[in-house]
């Protein structure tokens, strides 16, 4: 794979906590001069991140993050304001304890509820495999493919590992055909 493909696949990505403007700025420049998939930040620069590159880059933000925990309520609620702010794609972050709980009606409701509040826009889910046994991810790839989202991805980056070849390798072999799989928080073996 080339470069200019390779990077068309990244998600050039600044979530810190100490992001400043001035970094979102230059992340955005970046993922326009290397032809990114998409920048993504917090939500607080949606608003002025759409405004400052219009249509030259797809702007994404995340949801529930970094935990999963808020309400279904409260990340549709953030679903709908990122996208009335301009976001074009949205990763969300399942709630890993109704998964270990087995509440999985519970995880795959959250997640149609907030691919609908997309309208039409690419929904992510961060299913963070590092924290699930092989059984867990297993079941989100069922999860995800029956939620219609248009992703599955690994993790977070700010949990304790990230995207392993053997994560990626299972969720392709278990995820529905139309579903893609993204690596992220960087490939380890």
């Amino acid at each position: 794979m080339d470069r200019e493909k390779m990077f068309a696949t990244v998600d050039h990505t600044l979530l810190g906590q100490t992001a400043t403007w001035a970094e979102i700025k230059e992340v955005l420049d970046d993922s326009i001069h290397y032809k990114a998939a998409s920048a993504c930040i917090p939500a607080s620069y949606v608003k002025p991140a759409k405004e400052y590159v219009g249509d030259k880059l797809p702007i994404c933000t995340v949801i529930g993050f970094p935990t999963g925990y808020s309400t279904t309520a409260t990340k549709v609620f953030e679903t709908k304001d990122a996208i009335a702010n301009g976001a074009d794609e949205i990763d969300m972050v399942i709630n890993i304890g109704w998964l270990k709980d087995k509440k999985y009606d519970l995880v795959e409701n959250e997640i149609k509820e907030i691919h609908k509040a997309c309208e039409g826009r690419i929904l992510k889910v961060i299913i963070e495999t590092c924290l699930l046994t092989e059984e867990e991810k297993i079941k989100m790839c069922e999860i995800v493919t029956n939620s219609g989202a248009e992703y599955i991805k690994t993790s977070t980056g700010f949990s304790t590992g990230g995207a392993t070849f053997d994560d990626v390798a299972l969720m392709r072999k278990y995820v529905g055909k139309d579903v893609k799989v993204k690596a992220a928080g960087g490939i380890a073996s």
